[in-house]
């Protein structure tokens, strides 16, 4: 029986081979279940639970997944505190989309395993709300570009698309080309609205409105918003084009 752990630390990487130097595939954060198939040495081969994207990860950054998570961490970067005071503040933090168990609920601050977090960094695993997907969209102004990477300190295209559904708990595959297939509703351009992907070679872009995108771009080495027709003019220029507009 194929076991079930967790990421232990902040941020763990997700390899496509048993080595440090393979490729990133992507980025499992603190709390988010990794089922182990197989051991390899110092690694686990396996598929992460949200996405079942499948590579191998260390086995030193892993636990058994034991405690039910009951919170997500709704801000770039939640810092850990010693107790509930203001100055107590430590340099540990865990990133957007962490999955956290809080033991004790407080009036400004809740427990979390030996520390303390800010509940304004908290939000409920079981309260749904219908809030759209790019609501923290402006938390990855201006993130570098990372290939293979989920967080606010290094992001890809379709890791962003990725992270931003995952905080309103929508489902989403993590590469572009999976993405694409996913989400099956295909639009006209000229119907473009917000939230609306934009698909081209190995890429993908959200739109904001139907006018302006937001995407992690290689070329340009961080997140950034651009003009749709602007973007249409870059990808010609490199006999590029859109292959399409979906829906999610």
């Amino acid at each position: 029986m194929n076991k079930v752990f967790e990421c232990k630390i902040k941020k763990s990487v997700l390899f496509k081979k048993p080595n440090l130097k393979s490729e990133h595939l992507k980025e499992i954060l603190f709390g988010e279940k990794f089922i182990k198939i197989k051991e390899y040495k110092n690694f686990f081969y396996g598929y992460c639970e949200y996405d079942n994207y499948e590579g191998y990860i260390k086995k030193n950054n892993l636990i058994l997944s034991e405690k039910k998570h009951n919170y997500l961490i709704n801000s770039s970067k939640a810092f850990l505190y010693k107790n509930k005071k203001i100055n107590s503040k430590t340099k540990n933090f865990l990133y957007l989309n962490s999955r956290v168990y809080i033991s004790k609920i407080g009036k400004t601050f809740s427990r979390i395993n030996d520390k303390w977090i800010k509940n304004s960094d908290l939000k409920p695993l079981n309260k749904k709300k219908n809030d759209h997907f790019l609501k923290k969209v402006s938390l990855f102004n201006n993130s570098k570009y990372v290939w293979g990477g989920n967080t606010v300190d290094g992001i890809d295209c379709s890791g962003l698309v990725q992270e931003l559904m995952k905080n309103v708990s929508k489902k989403c595959p993590r590469d572009s080309i999976e993405q694409e297939v996913y989400f099956k509703k295909k639009i006209k351009l000229t119907n473009i609205k917000k939230g609306d992907l934009l698909f081209w070679k190995g890429h993908v872009a959200v739109a904001i409105n139907n006018k302006k995108c937001v995407h992690a771009y290689g070329p340009v080495k961080k997140v950034t918003q651009m003009k749709i027709d602007n973007l249409i003019s870059i990808l010609q220029k490199k006999s590029l084009k859109l292959s399409s507009i979906r829906r999610p």
